[in-house]
């Protein structure tokens, strides 16, 4: 946007039309002080201009956390979720996962987090009056294959599963069809994924679920240490992009995460649960495998010859987490809500 275009005090707009600001990228991107010395404004003038041009670049004025955690909010609270298939999961999740929202799930391995996010891919299929979305979901996998054995039980299984459903509605479903499975091997095929292959999906009406497993996978195998800042850079720019998804297409947007608990070598009972999770400085240490890229192929599609799927042979990602006492068993899944405070995301356990 042209920087002319905001509604400023002439005064303002001709100081920026000398100092060659064109567009609303070079206002933000030039920090207050340099502002002041290129256009010659005061302090004051300065916000006026940085605030206009803010404004222009959102779609929708920022939320207060205070009116999401009442449910006031209209534009991102609208009723509509998305149901887990599990009446215990939904009832303490007031209802499923929120549409137009972004949300976190995280546990140790093998607890169940895989499971949750291919039913739920199965559950958005169902119309709205059972607590589907009436469409598909895209499934984006950075560390292991696609767990397409998985998901081909719990089609076979939804009537057992799913009882408060009529069974001649589950037959007439084609769930498999409808599940879109990308492999992403870096951040660069993930953010093409992101930007050109997911909003095309949404904007055909095809899906109205998102699932990335896992987020921080390929940010731990592709930094080190020292490129904390870039690290950040760039997962900030992921959360900004899953946001806007989430946000412009109405649709719910589930992240997955590992985490696992590390035991002290001198830990010699489960019972003790003595320095659990400690390693001395408490740092973290994460190691990632590398993957391939795959294309996009419906569920129950096996691969074409010649293009095999491939394990991964690098090393299980985890990370260390310090726990103040308590049982040293795992307390399985955690479901958090990621909201959004001016430019600041917060997540807030739900249980």
């Amino acid at each position: 946007m042209d920087c002319l275009q905001l509604e400023l005090n002439p005064r303002i707009t001709a100081a920026v039309r000398r100092a060659k600001l064109k567009s609303v990228r070079d206002v933000l991107c030039v920090s207050g002080l340099d502002l002041q010395r290129l256009t010659g404004l005061s302090s004051s003038d300065v916000q006026q201009l940085t605030t206009a041009a803010a404004t222009a670049c959102r779609p929708h004025p920022p939320v207060p956390a205070l009116l999401l955690h009442r449910g006031e909010c209209r534009r991102l609270e609208s009723g509509l979720r998305l149901s887990v298939g599990c009446p215990v999961l939904d009832e303490l999740l007031r209802g499923g996962l929120p549409v137009g929202g972004v949300t976190e799930l995280s546990g140790e391995s093998g607890a169940g987090k895989t499971q949750l996010a291919l039913q739920l891919c199965l559950s958005v299929q169902y119309p709205t009056q059972h607590g589907g979305l009436n469409s598909g979901a895209v499934y984006i996998c950075t560390e292991d294959v696609f767990p397409s054995s998985r998901l081909q039980q719990l089609i076979s299984d939804q009537s057992c599963l799913r009882s408060d459903i009529p069974p001649t509605l589950i037959s007439r479903l084609q769930f498999s069809d409808h599940v879109y499975i990308e492999h992403t091997a870096d951040l660069e095929s993930l953010q093409v994924c992101l930007s050109r292959r997911v909003p095309l999906l949404l904007a055909r009406g095809a899906v109205r679920l998102l699932v990335v497993d896992s987020v921080a996978a390929l940010f731990r195998c592709e930094f080190q240490a020292s490129d904390w800042l870039e690290r950040t850079k760039q997962l900030l720019s992921f959360s900004s992009t899953l946001h806007h998804l989430s946000q412009e297409f109405n649709t719910p947007v589930l992240c997955i995460n590992q985490v696992t608990d590390v035991f002290n070598s001198s830990d010699d009972t489960l019972g003790s649960g003595v320095g659990l999770g400690q390693s001395g400085d408490g740092s973290a240490d994460d190691a990632a495998p590398s993957g391939d890229s795959y294309p996009w192929q419906p569920a129950q599609r096996p691969p074409q010859a010649g293009g095999g799927v491939r394990s991964s042979s690098g090393p299980r990602r985890t990370k260390r987490r310090r726990v103040e006492g308590g049982s040293p068993r795992s307390d399985g899944l955690r479901l958090y809500r990621r909201t959004t405070l001016m430019n600041v995301y917060k997540l807030t356990e739900i249980y």
